[in-house]
């Protein structure tokens, strides 16, 4: 596919961390840390993930103070609206100017029991609504025992691409379980492996074009001192972060990747 174009996407994953007020704090710390570092804001792409009631506090503030920064929930319902209890819409998000959601990730997939065509329907419940799904992937220990890295986490994306357009944008984000907060990262030639095959899968399913422009993300135990070796690797576009989105400091070095990649 040649040299990538793909801007680099640095995602931070609050989960369920931080009210509204604390949230708005750290956007304007994280805001002021990387202008202070003089960052280049249109060299990488940065969106936070926060819970569902911060999203019009950190909406109003990115908008008000003309912030960089992209917005995205944590989950959203298949269903567009109706008696369903404590679910979140699509179209309540778009209303919230959100431009991403993150769609199956595996502690949705394990504590909430989400199987492989819950997920795809809420790829298409992202879509219907011109949200950004960021369809997660990734294998437990188990499964890397019995099946090797990538058997899982490819299958997982087949199905959640069924019925995906060719010009959808959608981002993917290979995040091996048994690394999620375990402080045990994969190497980064294992991300690789990966990402490549799941980009294989992007291109089996969507076309070239498809699999040239969509971004890879790795999760799983990011932190600033090993994110420039993950990004050095030719279908690591990015990465999803978890606790390490929650420390300004840490998150903004994070961010800054490029300052230590061939260094």
């Amino acid at each position: 596919m040649g040299v990538s174009t793909r801007t680099p996407l640095i995602a931070g994953n609050w989960k369920m961390n931080l009210d509204h007020l604390q949230a708005v704090a750290f956007v304007q710390k994280l805001h002021w840390a990387l202008k202070d570092a003089k960052h280049e804001f249109e060299a990488v792409d940065v969106t936070v993930f926060p819970p569902y009631t911060d999203l019009r506090s950190v909406q109003t503030l990115i908008d008000a103070d003309k912030i960089p920064f992209g917005l995205g929930a944590q989950d959203l319902s298949t269903h567009d609206s109706g008696a369903y209890t404590g679910e979140i819409s699509g179209a309540f998000l778009k209303r919230l100017d959100v431009g991403s959601v993150i769609i199956g990730h595996s502690e949705r997939r394990d504590y909430h029991q989400e199987t492989d065509e819950v997920v795809a329907a809420k790829v298409q419940a992202a879509l219907r609504h011109e949200l950004v799904p960021v369809i997660c992937v990734g294998e437990t220990a188990e499964d890397l025992e019995k099946h090797g890295a990538s058997a899982v986490p490819v299958g997982q994306l087949e199905i959640a691409l069924e019925g995906v357009p060719a010009k959808a944008d959608i981002v993917v984000a290979y995040e091996p379980v048994w690394a999620i907060g375990s402080g045990q990262a994969a190497t980064p030639e294992q991300a690789q492996e990966v990402c490549a095959k799941l980009r294989e899968v992007v291109k089996a399913k969507l076309g070239e074009d498809a699999a040239a422009r969509t971004r890879i993300l790795y999760g799983g135990s990011v932190k600033a001192a090993n994110i420039a070796s993950f990004m050095r690797q030719p279908d690591v576009d990015g990465a999803l972060v978890g606790g390490a989105s929650l420390v300004v400091d840490e998150f903004a070095a994070i961010v800054r990747f490029q300052k230590h990649v061939g260094v």
